[in-house]
């Protein structure tokens, strides 16, 4: 296949060709890393692209699912995070130059299980800053509606939304505190889903309201929703209020 598709694809095909080794998760990695630069600047969806780590981690399940090993269908599947959750090593500016120097030493306990999943990340996405809306300041600038440069694609995920609809992550994560998946999901022509109370560790994540912060996937299609909540879901002993149950697979709808 031309590499050049490949971002096009949703994350569950593309997870059934990385299975079968007919796209390599090093293919699918550099074809997102060479499309980011064509168009984010248009767009303005990531603050922080993880390009050397990516390759590396791709290189990485690329061998794993060589060998035998497969984790299951988020493996070798480049995915981008919204910039209000924690990642080791890498900036997490929570949108705010307060924080514009701010590196993490642990990862957010959704990006541990995301490395667990053997997933690739591609980067840090752009937000409103703190996640309080669009009212307030965007001081790694505004992003962009794909569908409409003019438009806005939804707060405060607004990475996540335009990254995802434009093709230049397979895959995202937001955090919804008043509708902050919903929204960008609805603006930019996805799917997103909140997860309920207790679904989901927050531990690691810049909280707007401890009571609500929710963290779950943005995504192009409900299959590629349900492998990411699959993904992140579960007990943390880090967050006292996830619930201590079994995580269901959720793709089989």
């Amino acid at each position: 296949m031309d590499k050049s598709q490949i971002p096009f694809l949703s994350a569950t095909d593309l997870a059934a060709l990385i299975k079968t080794r007919e796209v390599s998760p090093v293919e699918a990695t550099e074809a997102y890393l060479e499309r980011i630069p064509e168009i984010d600047g248009k767009l303005n969806s990531y603050i922080t692209v993880t390009g050397e780590r990516a390759l590396t981690d791709a290189r990485k399940a690329e061998q794993e699912i060589i060998t035998g090993n497969y984790r299951g269908p988020m493996h070798g599947i480049p995915i981008a995070i919204k910039d209000q959750v924690n990642t080791k090593g890498i900036l997490t500016t929570g949108g705010s130059a307060i924080l514009k120097d701010f590196v993490p030493k642990e990862d957010a306990t959704v990006v541990n299980k995301l490395n667990d999943a053997g997933a690739v990340l591609l980067g840090k996405l752009n937000m409103s800053e703190f996640a309080m809306g669009d009212a307030f300041e965007h001081p790694y600038g505004r992003p962009h509606n794909p569908w409409d440069l003019s438009r806005n694609p939804g707060t405060s995920s607004s990475g996540s939304g335009a990254a995802t609809s434009a093709f230049l992550c397979a895959t995202s994560l937001g955090e919804d505190t008043g509708g902050s998946i919903r929204g960008p999901a609805s603006f930019c022509g996805l799917v997103g889903i909140r997860p309920s109370w207790g679904r989901v560790s927050r531990h690691g994540v810049l909280g707007a309201s401890w009571s609500m912060d929710q963290v779950g996937p943005i995504s192009r299609t409900v299959s590629d929703c349900a492998i990411t909540l699959s993904a992140i879901a579960g007990h943390d002993p880090k967050d006292s209020q996830t619930w201590n149950v079994p995580v269901p697979d959720y793709y089989p709808l």
